[in-house]
């Protein structure tokens, strides 16, 4: 364990920093001496798991023996889902869109061929899964795959029309090919276009049958090297499907129709089917419908075959939502889908394709939802979805991540969450269910909380690095909704959206929660067990206001409670003259809008279910014609039973016992007669804030995903200065902090970065305003003379100001509700460069402070319940071992900004630390963390580093730089926790969650599920006596012989190049250990050893294949001469 002494510290300190604040402190603090037990040691950055609905997915396959689902996206990743809480991530190095997956089925491997013409295969026998081999095909573009089950000859479809034949083995092109021109009749003078369909007859391997987009099929005999038949229709072709039988095959067209061909008849189809296209009664042609993109052709034993088919609608069918037809017998379902359909697969029984196949489910991957229909109910219901996909369901516009939580708080939020499921599901378990969980032993409770545009809030589990949703809690229910646009009330100051959700804050230990919506709204929770009906919803509404000249009289207002009297409470003389100034200005046509919230507080009883019921709504109200500015900083405290936020303006302090409101000041009111800066008096503006204030930045474009802006304190509000060409918003971007690089469309807008945004300015723009960045509650001490610990509110700013207001608390009890809570700023403390952004106390020992809190109580118990008897206890303020902090004990204050770090001694309130964390960057999120034996601030910059500094000596452990390009999504959702945890969204659809603990990325081989698990593949199908006697049965078909280089010699070098993946042995060293683990690793040694013995193979496989032909010709001359007479030689 390191000792540090101060005194040596501060004389580097004092050596090195030009105008820090005086670092000489007290004797007390130098003779003290904290030990730190963190080093960089401690600390490693890696991924740890990924959840979510993968964006903008592409492909997919399913392993009907191992039961494991594959999807692959647009930007190259590749999500593996197996049971509930089995699920991995992988991503090819390219990037570019999957086209296509297939199973090496109950092999544990998987083929992907991706946009950019390669093909991968990848090792899924590793918890990790890596890949082995590559190929990239240099002259040709790869439309289409097929690999036969049981088969290691991988074909290759192209956009030339041509198909390549692959050794799945060792990765390298067969020297057989089938040539377009010599697949068509040598009479078709054009191209039959891309190959859309390649696949084995089911019962003989030695045909396979070629689908060209232009609408011809051949069926192409591998061993003769000819086709054997061709079927033609004038309609383009999207896919085709086989009878298992191997007599039919069924093609899916452009014009929506499907046509039924028997192998042998290929003149004219022996049935044509359009699902949804209108029968003329005249004997026509029904009318073309849109196409049908696939069709599966699945046979049961007992009743008639399935035809499943996704799209085909009429053209007429305007506005009706994509869906999925379930053609069964005469009955034909048509099952509506929320999204667009990318792909669907049907499970069966078995995975021979010469089977009755015997369908049960089919799972449907569409843009944003996976979903799964129960075949064999009827009705076809979907299966319940085990998976955390819904993070999307509304954008996510904030996150909170907290880690060794109370441990009764999961199974309360599940009791109540457990209500609000659907019902209607199918019965069957979900048909998803292979490989095996991890056996992690990291076993404290974790909670991610995510907050949505449309208003609602999800809690979820994200315990062992699973995730799953306990409990949704919708916010919006507590207003009026407009049903139409029309009736939007003019006060709205956002177009879309107005309910999102833009801050939390959470009390674990007491449940309570609030939240600050896009609205200037704070909406007061608490969590109960029992259904209540609330008759009127409680609400306050507060002005805020910025300066002197803004402010109304306290009539207007009502609201300026037992604030006790500061410079600035009085009424301003000067009020009448901009009132009247802006009744005459104002341009809206409803008169002059003052003293409205922008959201109508819904009127009638509501109804509250178990969970998370509204206490108290908090709105801002519009001033004078200007809209109220949206919240930038929130906090809650349940020992005090306060709650404050903060804006542009100023800050309020709302006690939500007596829901009265205790403060209400502008930020410039704060300082009094300390204000260090020469601000400049402004008349209010008239502007109405503009729409699309929660607009992102993403690539420049607002896209609907991601709609909704940053919760983060430093990102504050008034996005809407990148759209709109001025007005307030482009006056304000002072206090937006975002980097120039971030801004592709800010045009010369950026000018506020070019401005210093140090704390020693002097002299403000005079339309700048500072912002409210951060609170905490703690007991401390407010002032320099102050020996003993009082309950104070922290404030910082976004100028870099760190303000504190002292709190006079009644005593507990009845008192509490009776008496008020006196409030009273009491100046400012510290000043650092840059805005504000996280506050945190230490005791004497340097262990973490947290703010006091009050458990959790029944709060709709019955008066003379035990609920009710049960005194609520407040937790003690400090967990450290100096709880007793006597009259010569200290605090440390850790404050940290967008720039720099502060350590401060309090009462003496010296800098004893002080780290600047970057020059170039900003900090976009800091967290004063758990981090094992000790603290460490937790940093994460714009410029994509990760951070973490000692406590309190703020030394340097880990910077990492993690991500290239931070996207105003991770600015705004990324949190740091306890134990080394760390998230983000990483695209609008998924949480990818990082640690950067030493421990847990030692410990996270063993946390991560297994993939390949172990299992027989089925008993292939019975061939019966006659077939076997008669023929009939399944042909085989020696593929080795026909695409072996002694049968087809070597394929052309330029065609394509191997590159071998990086999953070789040093893949296998993570690779699990046990049968599954050993397996793997001699399979690749073999790979490995396989490319030396390759030669000897060749040699010796060229002289058995010669040996072959040898005897082959000489029984063939025996059978020519048998019957001959010497005289006919």
């Amino acid at each position: 364990m390191k000792k540090f002494n101060i005194r040596k510290v501060l004389d580097g300190l004092t050596a090195v920093s030009s105008p820090s604040p005086s670092p000489h402190t007290g004797a007390k603090e130098n003779d003290f001496i904290i030990p730190e037990t963190l080093q960089s040691e401690h600390f490693q950055l890696c991924k740890t798991v990924r959840h979510g609905f993968p964006y903008q997915p592409s492909s997919m396959a399913f392993d009907p023996v191992q039961k494991i689902l594959a999807i692959g996206t647009q930007s190259g990743a590749l999500r593996l889902f197996g049971r509930p809480g089995v699920e991995c991530y992988c991503q090819h190095e390219s990037g570019a869109a999957v086209i296509q997956l297939q199973f090496l089925i109950n092999e544990g491997a998987l083929v992907s061929a991706l946009a950019d013409d390669s093909v991968h295969l990848w090792n899924l026998r590793q918890k990790r899964p890596a890949v082995l081999h590559s190929l990239k095909f240099n002259r040709e573009r790869i439309t289409f795959c097929h690999l036969p089950f049981q088969s290691k000859w991988l074909y290759i479809g192209t956009e030339r029309g041509n198909i390549h034949i692959v050794n799945v083995e060792s990765f390298t092109l067969s020297g057989y090919t089938i040539m377009w021109n010599k697949a068509i009749e040598l009479s078709s003078k054009a191209h039959p276009g891309p190959v859309v369909h390649i696949s084995d007859n089911p019962m003989d391997e030695g045909k396979l049958i070629i689908g060209f987009e232009s609408g011809i099929v051949v069926l192409w005999d591998l061993k003769s090297k000819k086709a054997d038949y061709r079927y033609t229709y004038d309609e383009a072709i999207h896919s085709v499907a086989w009878h298992h039988e191997g007599k039919q095959f069924i093609c899916s067209h452009s014009d929506g129709t499907l046509t039924i061909w028997n192998i042998k008849s290929p003149a004219k189809p022996a049935q044509t089917i359009t699902p949804h296209g209108k029968q003329p009664k005249d004997g026509k042609k029904p009318e073309p419908c849109k196409p049908i993109l696939k069709v599966e052709y699945k046979t049961t034993r007992a009743g008639d075959p399935y035809m499943i088919l996704s799209g085909g609608l009429s053209y007429d069918t305007v506005g009706r939502r994509p869906c999925l037809t379930v053609m069964h017998g005469k009955s034909t379902a048509v099952l509506e889908m929320d999204y667009p359909i990318v792909d669907f697969l049907t499970l069966c029984e078995t995975p021979y394709p010469n089977d009755f196949q015997e369908p049960y489910a089919v799972v449907v991957l569409l843009e944003k939802d996976l979903v799964v229909i129960d075949l064999a109910q009827n009705g076809y219901p979907i299966f319940e979805n085990p998976y955390p996909l819904t993070i999307h369901e509304s954008p996510v516009t904030c996150c909170e991540y907290v880690a060794d939580c109370p441990v009764d708080l999961i199974p309360a939020l599940y009791s109540v969450g457990s209500r609000q499921k659907r019902q209607g599901y199918s019965k069957k378990e979900w048909p998803v269910s292979g490989g095996n969980w991890g056996q992690g032993t990291q076993s404290y409770p974790e909670i991610i909380i995510t907050g949505h545009a449309d208003g609602s809030v999800k809690f979820w589990d994200a315990s062992a690095i699973m995730l799953q949703v306990l409990y949704k809690l919708k916010t919006a229910k507590v207003f009026e909704k407009s049903r139409s646009k029309e009736e939007k009330p003019s006060t709205e100051i956002v177009d879309e959206d107005p309910f999102a959700i833009q801050l939390m804050s959470w009390c674990p230990d007491s449940r309570m929660l609030c939240v600050a919506g896009v609205s200037a709204h704070v909406i007061i929770y608490r969590f109960s067990k029992q259904e209540i009906t609330t008759e009127v919803v409680q609400l306050l509404e507060i002005r805020l206001q910025y300066e002197l000249n803004d402010l109304e009289s306290p009539e207007g207002g009502g609201y300026q409670t037992p604030a006790p009297p500061t410079p600035s409470t009085s009424p301003s003389p000067q009020t009448s003259g901009p009132q009247t100034h802006h009744s005459t200005s104002s341009n809206s046509s409803d008169g002059i809008r003052d003293n409205v919230p922008c959201l109508k507080v819904r009127n009638s009883p509501l109804k509250q279910s178990p969970g998370y019921q509204v206490e108290l709504v908090v709105q801002l109200v519009w001033v004078s014609g200007e809209p109220p500015q949206q919240i930038s900083s929130l906090a809650i405290n349940s020992s005090y039973g306060l709650v404050v936020f903060g804006n542009t303006n100023g800050l309020a302090v709302v006690d939500y016992l007596q829901k009265t409101v205790l403060l209400n000041l502008g930020t410039v009111e704060l300082y009094g007669s300390n204000d260090p800066y020469q601000r400049q008096p402004r008349s209010p503006r008239k502007s109405r804030q503009p729409s699309g204030g929660l607009c992102d930045i993403n690539e420049g474009s607002a896209t609907s995903e991601d709609r909704c802006k940053s919760p983060t304190s430093v990102l504050m509000s008034n996005h809407q200065q990148f759209y709109n060409g001025g007005g307030r918003g482009a006056k304000m971007s002072r206090k937006l902090s975002l980097p120039t690089e971030l801004k592709p469309d800010l045009d010369n807008r950026d000018n506020s970065f070019s401005r210093s945004r140090s704390s020693s300015v002097t002299s403000i723009d005079k339309e700048a305003r500072e912002a409210i960045t951060s609170f905490y509650f703690c007991e401390t001490y407010t002032r320099k003379t102050d020996n003993t610990l009082t309950p104070a509110l922290w404030v910082g700013t976004s100028l870099g100001t760190v303000l504190s207001i002292s709190l006079n608390m009644p005593p507990a009890g009845e008192q509490r509700l009776l008496q008020p809570v006196i409030v009273s700023p009491s100046g400012t403390l510290i000043r650092l460069k840059g805005s504000i952004i996280r506050m945190a106390f230490l005791d004497a020992t340097g262990s973490l402070l947290p703010p006091a809190s009050e458990l959790w109580y029944e709060p709709n118990a019955p008066a003379n319940g035990e609920e009710r008897e049960r005194v609520r206890k407040r937790r003690p303020v400090s967990v450290s071992p100096s709880t007793s902090q006597e009259l010569n004990e200290h605090q440390y204050a850790v404050v940290c900004s967008e720039k720099q770090a502060k350590v401060i001694t309090l009462p003496s309130q010296n800098c004893i630390f002080k780290h600047n964390i970057t020059e170039t960057s900003f900090v976009l999120r800091a967290d004063v963390v758990q981090a094992g034996t000790g603290i460490c601030l937790a940093c994460f910059c714009a410029n994509g580093h990760i951070m973490t500094l000692s406590l309190p000596g703020l030394r340097p452990l880990l910077d990492v730089n993690y991500l290239p390009l931070t996207d105003m999504r991770i600015a705004r959702t990324f949190c740091f926790t306890n134990l080394g945890q760390a998230m983000y969204l990483t695209s609008p659809t998924e949480i990818q969650r990082i640690t950067y603990s030493q421990d847990v990325c030692e410990n996270l081989q063993e946390m991560l599920g297994e993939l390949f698990t172990p299992v027989e593949t089925p008993e292939a199908p019975n061939r019966g006596f006659f077939k076997g006697l008669f023929g009939g049965g399944a042909q085989s078909l020696d593929r080795e012989e026909l695409f072996g280089e002694s049968g087809a010699g070597k394929a052309s070098r330029s065609l394509a190049q191997h590159i071998p993946g990086p999953g070789g042995i040093e893949g296998m060293k993570g690779a699990a250990s046990g049968i599954v683990g050993d397996l793997a690793r001699a399979r690749i040694a073999l790979d490995e050893r396989g490319q030396k013995l390759s030669e000897v193979e060749e040699r010796t496989a060229a002289m058995m294949a010669s040996a072959d032909s040898f005897s082959k010709h000489a029984h063939e001359m025996m059978l020519k001469c048998k019957d001959k007479k010497w005289y006919q030689f």
